[in-house]
């Protein structure tokens, strides 16, 4: 890494920063300047990354992206196929920093001795420090031990990290775990010169056993325990082992980062790790709860913040053009097409999904293809939030009988973590959302995938910068907070729902606004229906909610509401369908209530022949 400046004693002095993100097939950069006294985003540049043949090459896609970003603004940022930093007169940066997915990002494996508790605080902590985890082994998991040892050499992971076991129980099972391993002596999909990294977070009584087993087959790291009682999870040392190992094992084994790394001045961040830090800044600058989602065509990722916990997901198998056809597996034709405004055959349905697979860079050109894929969206979101809600759980067995035979038959799910009713933002990305015709598909996106309750304020990123800030935010905070606010997030507006069902036409909720020139606006909105009140960009209003009796917005079923809502581009919108959500099952009359729910908040143009998208 480059010395620069020096980020603890003057980080006001940095005037210029350059980010990028290397990503799967784009490579992103971004320039923001301080202009009086505040960090705003200048300029940005893209191009194909270059980490796979014939480049191979990482800091080529790096240098083409930041170059663009030289054309855009006229300033010199590149010298003798390099990145200036520290800057150099009028040449160069003050500061840059990257994150990273390139080469398929940080693949990985995990295992514990009881699947419903270990091994889930190691997948947690895995998921949280930006990996993708391959599959799940535990002592518990049924599988045969050959079978778990083909596993573990088919899948060829980066890394993989092995827990199990409360401090001072049982070594059995943990010494079983690592036979395993050892049995499978894996080899690392990248670099097949250096040794697969295992890192051992368990019962500290097994690590000599752990060493005895591992030591000569891999390049092992001991670290503290992940669960070192039942009734309490430590995962940040893990997370933090598992970044570095990333940087040290796999990013200087892949084409070009052993460059990249002496360019940068903190260590790269795998891209989701780097979206989960942003998250929990924000969460934890603003004191609030915060959902996450990025939709992309692979794969789409879930983070969350509730009560200062911090978890993510990573669905792998639901994207929107790689991935599609497994969304269309899981969700079925009945979910999808709940969605479709228009009558549509299923077998028409299933050749425009394989299309789209076949041709994953394809983007609607008719307002007919638009509904349908953003229809999929719908239940890719939420099919992910569900994967989300299943995983970010509080422990499991804490109150349950602590010897190991009985807490291998425990399956019981502990709680989750995720309150809609508690959650204050919730943040969009991919290129379904950002890139949405209309914003205010976006937002009726989000509400459908993710069934927010309450009052809760809808935002997307603009061009997916979150990565960049989510580095930046390690090394200077402000930059990334400001810049998060004025340029990266578009916000949408504040979603309205009130839990609770009735019937059709009954009354749901009066809404009355107290505009920033002092006007009234007054709704009342029956069950069945969706409004929506213009409300601008960051203006705020005072609101008395007032739900009938069978409906809670917050304070409890038929209680009145004062508080302050927040607008954006779409404004405020009522969503009075209710929690849980219920479409109708007859066709005719789902397509209407469909058509009359587009046309109260002019999601669509109302001419459906309309080439406009």
């Amino acid at each position: 890494m480059t010395e620069g400046v020096d980020l603890n004693k003057d980080p006001e002095s940095i005037q210029t920063i350059v980010a990028t993100d290397c990503g799967s097939t784009t490579t992103k950069a971004i320039l923001i300047e301080k202009h009086d006294g505040h960090y705003r985003l200048v300029n940005r540049g893209e191009a194909p990354t270059t980490v796979e043949a014939p480049f191979e090459d990482v800091t080529r896609g790096v240098l083409n992206a930041v170059a663009e970003v030289e054309d855009l603004t006229g300033r010199q940022f590149i010298r003798d196929d390099k990145i200036v930093y520290p800057r150099e007169g009028e040449t160069g940066t003050d500061l840059y920093v990257s994150t990273s997915s390139a080469g398929g990002g940080l693949q990985m494996m995990v295992a514990g001795v009881v699947k419903e508790m270990t091994a889930e605080s190691a997948q947690r902590a895995a998921l949280g420090a930006g990996a993708i985890v391959m599959d799940v082994i535990a002592s518990n998991d049924r599988r045969q031990p050959y079978q778990r040892i083909r596993l573990i050499r088919n899948l060829r992971p980066d890394m993989i990290l092995l827990s199990g076991g409360i401090d001072g129980g049982t070594t059995t099972h943990v010494a079983e775990l690592a036979e395993l391993i050892a049995a499978a002596d894996p080899r690392p999909r990248l670099g097949m010169a250096y040794s697969l990294p295992v890192i051992y977070a368990g019962n500290v009584d097994a690590r000599e056993i752990v060493k005895d087993r591992l030591d000569a087959k891999s390049s092992l790291t001991v670290t503290e325990n992940l669960r070192p009682v039942l009734e309490r999870e430590n995962l940040q040392p893990a997370r933090l082992r598992i970044q570095d190992l990333f940087l040290e094992h796999v990013m200087k084994h892949a084409p070009g980062y052993s460059n990249l790394l002496e360019w940068t001045a903190v260590p790269i961040m795998p891209t989701p790790a780097a979206v989960g830090s942003i998250m929990q800044l924000i969460a934890r600058e603003e004191e609030i709860d915060v959902v996450g989602v990025d939709i992309g065509g692979a794969t789409t990722d879930v983070f969350s913040v509730f009560g200062e916990v911090f978890n993510r997901t990573v669905s792998a198998n639901l994207g929107m053009s790689y991935s599609v056809s497994n969304v269309l597996a899981e969700a079925t034709v009945p979910s999808i097409l709940r969605w479709v405004p228009f009558d549509v055959e299923e077998a028409d349905l299933r050749n425009r999904i394989k299309n789209k697979m076949i041709r994953p860079t394809t983007i609607p050109q008719a307002l007919e293809e638009l509904m349908i894929e953003q229809a999929i969206a719908r239940e890719a979101l939420r099919l992910a939030f569900i994967q989300h809600k299943l995983l970010a759980v509080g422990l499991k067995g804490v109150q349950q009988e602590r010897t190991i035979s009985d807490t291998f038959e425990q399956t019981e799910s502990g709680a989750t973590l995720v309150n809609m009713m508690d959650l204050d933002i919730l943040v969009g990305s991919g290129g379904v959302l950002s890139h949405a015709p209309r914003r205010v598909q976006a937002a009726f996106m989000l509400i459908d995938g993710f069934y927010p309750e309450g009052i809760t304020q809808l935002a997307v990123d603009s061009i997916f910068m979150m990565p960049q800030l989510g580095v930046l935010a390690q090394v200077h905070p402000k930059a990334a907070m400001e810049v998060f606010h004025k340029d990266c997030l578009i916000k949408l507006g504040t979603c309205v729902a009130p839990v609770g069902v009735s019937k059709t036409g009954d009354q749901c909720i009066d809404i009355t606004l107290e505009m920033p020139d002092g006007k009234t606006e007054k709704r009342s909105v029956k069950f069945g229906e969706m409004a929506v009140i213009p409300l601008d960009v960051d203006a705020k209003a005072k609101a008395v909610i007032n739900p009938a009796r069978k409906f809670d917005v917050g304070a409890g079923r038929g209680k009145e509401i004062h508080t302050e809502i927040i607008g954006g581009v779409v404004g405020v919108i009522i969503d009075a369908r209710g929690r849980p959500l219920i479409l109708p099952t007859d066709r005719g009359e789902r397509v209407r209530m469909l058509t009359e729910w587009n046309k109260a908040l002019d999601v669509y143009p109302e001419n459906r022949e309309s080439t406009e998208v």
